[in-house]
């Protein structure tokens, strides 16, 4: 006779570059007491943002099944990830449209009777652990090591919250945690080692063998905290743009700068297009971002180094007749619904001015800011050569180099742009949302949607008061619709 079970699976998968080299983590867990029964994670190579969830997904669905074998029929899953895309899919909501997905996602099914699994989307902060895992799994693949359960931290990041909308749970005999995790090690390394369609595992384009998949209990004993990995899992790698200083372009501030380090991970609508064709009826009408850059300061002239911790200065006569000219503008689309402006005093002034005409309210988001510049605030990129010649040259040759006098790396402003994005898209979802920021935000988000390499961004021009604009559809896709419009202007 079966023995009627429920656990909760959490997954979540990560590529930095979109593709770039990806991973993924999933952990088993008791509804009833919310502890973690058995994790897996494993670098997979090169590979996508939805690859890699998928993965994790088949990983999860592979542990929880082999845990408790004696169940059958009567065990029931009950799937949390914080991907849209492959939650509604797997759900049958959504089509699966993509050639990639379309195996990952039979793969999964095949698993457990359908009637068996049910599917949850999260947000990312509650899918913490599994987020953790897959960074773990990335860390290791580029540093050329298998992920290893015993050296995981990840466990010491569960969210109390994990158990709140699980269904009850089905009470059944605790059985031997222990020798569960080992049925679900082995069921993993076999499900891995399984025949699959070609090109599925490994990925196409895989520049070294997957490494084998660990399953293991997690005891109670707690390991020291770790920090969270510098680039949470699911996103893609970032590039510091190539205007540097706040002000428009200048050839100065368009020295050539390095990638960033990956950035936060999405939920499924910040995965990189594959194609242009993101419009499928079957979508809905995308979440699309107008991205206003702010009218010019004194400083914008004179180009000058103006982020986050300088002197937040005011428009000038000049920049608050750009606001009200793009006000007029929008006014006559009427297609604004919702305003977000980064806190800096130049953006909410611009925004002010939009607001007023459409009669919004402006909402202020930290992740829009600027980049903080530390000592060369108030600089020319020349003045900056000159007093901090041997830090500059750090900072153009590394994401993760900061300005002189703490200022902020790249690799965290790309962090912080990317997460306010996934609020954002998550919060508008078929809105038209206008985003009131700065040049850094603004190229992040172009060349993210693009799926550009980072030297896309030396090719970019945002003018003061520029308008630019990308969708991003419900299966994850993203379409740049417009770039430094400034028709407005004239």
């Amino acid at each position: 006779m079966s023995v009627a079970r429920q656990v909760v699976v959490e997954a979540d998968g990560g590529s930095r570059g979109n593709p770039g080299p990806a991973g993924y983590g999933a952990v088993v867990i008791d509804p009833a007491t919310g502890e973690p029964l058995a994790e897996a994670a494993e670098y997979i190579g090169v590979a996508t943002n939805n690859v890699a969830e998928y993965r994790g997904l088949i990983a999860g669905l592979t542990a929880a099944k082999a845990l408790f074998p004696d169940a059958g029929d009567a065990l029931r899953v009950h799937v949390r990830m914080d991907s849209k895309l492959v939650v509604e899919q797997m759900s049958g909501r959504w089509k699966i449209k993509h050639p990639d997905m379309k195996p990952l996602a039979a793969r999964a099914a095949a698993i457990l009777p359908p009637s068996s699994v049910t599917y949850e989307w999260i947000p990312r902060a509650q899918n913490k652990h599994a987020d953790r895992l897959a960074n773990e799994a990335m860390d290791a693949g580029r540093d050329g090591r298998t992920w290893e359960a015993s050296a995981s931290t990840a466990a010491l990041d569960t969210p109390s919250a994990r158990t709140a909308s699980a269904p009850p749970p089905v009470q059944g005999p605790p059985g031997d945690q222990a020798a569960g995790a080992a049925r679900a090690r082995a069921a993993l390394a076999a499900a891995r080692g399984a025949a699959a369609p070609e090109g599925l595992f490994p990925m196409p384009g895989a520049q070294e063998p997957e490494p084998p998949v660990e399953a293991a209990p997690v005891t109670g004993a707690a390991a020291p905290a770790a920090e969270p990995s510098a680039a949470p899992a699911a996103e893609p790698s970032e590039a510091p743009v190539a205007q540097a200083p706040e002000p428009s372009a200048a050839p100065v501030a368009q020295a050539p700068e390095p990638s960033a380090a990956p950035v936060a991970s999405a939920p499924d609508l910040s995965a990189t297009p594959q194609t242009g064709w993101g419009s499928a009826p079957d979508l809905g009408a995308p979440a699309t971002l107008v991205l206003l850059r702010h009218g010019e300061t004194a400083l914008t002239p004179q180009k000058r180094f103006s982020g986050s911790g300088g002197t937040d200065p005011e428009l000038s006569a000049t920049g608050r007749d750009q606001a009200e000219r793009a006000a007029e503008h929008f006014a006559a689309l009427g297609t604004v619904q919702e305003i977000v402006s980064s806190p800096l005093r130049r953006c909410r002034e611009t925004a002010a001015a939009v607001a007023a005409r459409l009669g919004l309210d402006v909402h202020v988001d930290e992740g829009l800011r600027e980049t903080d510049f530390g000592a060369w605030e108030g600089l020319t990129f020349g003045e900056v050569r000159e007093r901090h010649g041997d830090d500059l040259t750090a900072w153009l040759a590394s994401p993760d180099a900061a300005p002189t006098g703490g200022g902020e790396s790249f690799a965290e402003v790309a962090g912080r742009v990317a997460a306010a994005r996934d609020r954002i898209v998550a919060r508008y979802a078929g809105r038209t949302v206008l985003l009131v920021t700065h040049v850094t935000p603004i190229k992040t988000l172009v060349r993210l949607a693009l799926g550009a390499p980072p030297e896309a961004l030396f090719r970019m021009e945002l003018s003061a008061a520029s308008i630019s604009a990308v969708a991003y559809y419900g299966d994850g896709n993203a379409s740049v619709r417009l770039l430094n419009d400034t028709s407005h202007l004239r």
